[in-house]
C-alpha cells in the first residue's frame, strides 16, 4: 500500500489475491494510495469510513455480491464523486451495471491498461478541482 497524504485514494474489493497485487501495482503507479478488501462485507465496512477517488470492484465475492456494493455506493452521497471501475469476467451481469459503473474491464485486464485508465481518472479530478477553485483577485 502507498503512503502519501496528498495522493488520491483507491479501494480495490477484489478476491483473486494475484488480481489485488496487480491492481494495487498499477494504481499505485498512476498515484494512487491503494487499500485492499477481498469480502464484500469488509468492504461495505471499509466504504462506511472512507471516501476513495476510485474503486476497482469485482462482482463475485465472499459475503456481499458486486452489485450490491456498487448500488450502495451509488446509495451514499458521501460517495458521489467516486469513480468505480467493475473488474469482472461476467459480462451478462456487468451489462447490466453498465449505467451505475463509470467503466466496465472485462477480465482478463492488463496491467498496463488499467495503469493508463486510472492515470486518466487522477487526470480529469485534478482538472476539474483547478477549475472549481475561485480565480484569484489581483
Amino acid at each position: 500500500m502507498s503512503k502519501s497524504n496528498n495522493a488520491p485514494s483507491a479501494l480495490i474489493i477484489e478476491d483473486d489475491p494475484d488480481l489485488v497485487h496487480i491492481f494495487a501495482e498499477a494504481l499505485e503507479q498512476s498515484g494512487f494510495q491503494t487499500t485492499t478488501v477481498s469480502d464484500g462485507n469488509l468492504a461495505l465496512e471499509r466504504l462506511s469510513n472512507m471516501v476513495p477517488d476510485i474503486v476497482v470492484l469485482d462482482l463475485h465475492l465472499p459475503g456481499v455480491s458486486g452489485s450490491k456494493i456498487l448500488r450502495a455506493i451509488r446509495a451514499d452521497g458521501r460517495l458521489d464523486e467516486t469513480r468505480v471501475i467493475i473488474a469482472t469476467a461476467d459480462d451478462r451481469t456487468a451489462e447490466d451495471l453498465r449505467d451505475e459503473a463509470d467503466l466496465i474491464l472485462l477480465k482478463p485486464i492488463s496491467f498496463k491498461q488499467l495503469r493508463t485508465l486510472s492515470a486518466r481518472f487522477r487526470k480529469i479530478k485534478q482538472a476539474t478541482a483547478l477549475l472549481s477553485q475561485p480565480p484569484d483577485n489581483p
